[in-house]
């Protein structure tokens, strides 16, 4: 019955993940769903405000705090471990849904793209980014990241073995594609409102952030000098050309725990 009950856990909390990606892509977007970006309940700008910018920090810092090599060991020390993966996610997804849910907009136009050409170019620029996100999580290993891979494992009694250091598709151009993915589909909107703007402003900076100075550094600690080769020769964020000495058969990394959201970590 606990095998079943790991395995059950582990597939409740990715379904709350796809509810939460799904209704990420509308949110941002500003379609289908009853409250997004710029629908929502109404509130003084300072008021809503101040509700979103402590919306974006509860985000931040479950994602941060819950990605922390020291904050797992806590958490797997009585919980199983096939589920601490998934626990993460069910909580991301939470934090996100919780964030859609409280959202106040700030409807102030900061720039509205007039010309049909631009306005569906820049929702298909959107939408690349996001499948560049969706993608990316199969390019490495998406059961892995969203704790479906530990839960089978830990329903058989096995333990999941570490994901391997690999470098193949996106990440032989950047170090961290679905964040610039996540970048390129808060940021191609026809329509910036304010709210909006404050969105891409503060998710823009907790990625550069986390990404420079958390998981950068906890890929470092895993992998140690195959990573940090792997960091000399390609971008984190943009893929411009860079000079490569010695060029052979490297390996780079699969996202260490802590890279994404909605349960990407």
């Amino acid at each position: 019955m606990r095998s079943i009950g790991t395995l059950a856990y582990g597939l409740a909390c990715y379904l709350v993940f796809l509810l939460a990606f799904l209704y990420a892509i509308c949110f941002v977007a500003d379609v289908l769903v009853p409250r997004t970006i710029d629908h929502g309940p109404v509130a003084p700008a300072a008021t809503a405000f101040a509700i979103d910018v402590l919306l974006l920090v509860l985000f931040a810092l479950q994602h941060s705090v819950m990605a922390r090599p020291a904050f797992k060991r806590w958490l797997t020390s009585w919980l199983p471990e096939p589920m601490e993966r998934s626990t993460y996610v069910l909580a991301s997804s939470l934090v996100l849904l919780l964030l859609f849910w409280q959202w106040r907009p700030l409807p102030a136009v900061i720039w509205a793209v007039q010309a049909p050409w631009a306005y569906w170019l820049l929702y298909a620029l959107s939408a690349l980014g996001w499948l560049i996100v969706l993608t990316g999580t199969f390019t490495i290993d998406h059961f892995d990241l969203f704790g479906l891979r530990q839960a089978w494992y830990g329903a058989r009694g096995r333990e999941a073995q570490p994901a391997r250091f690999v470098e193949r598709y996106y990440y032989r151009l950047i170090r961290h594609p679905l964040m610039l993915g996540f970048l390129i589909a808060f940021w191609a909107t026809p329509r910036m409102s304010a709210g909006h703007l404050l969105f891409a402003l503060a998710t823009t900076g907790y990625i550069l952030v986390a990404v420079k100075f958390l998981e950068e550094r906890d890929l470092v600690a895993m992998h140690g000098e195959a990573y940090r080769d792997y960091q000399r020769r390609v971008p984190m964020l943009c893929p411009w050309p860079r000079r490569r000495a010695g060029l052979g058969t490297r390996s780079g990394p699969t996202p260490a725990p802590g890279a994404g959201a909605a349960g990407a970590r």
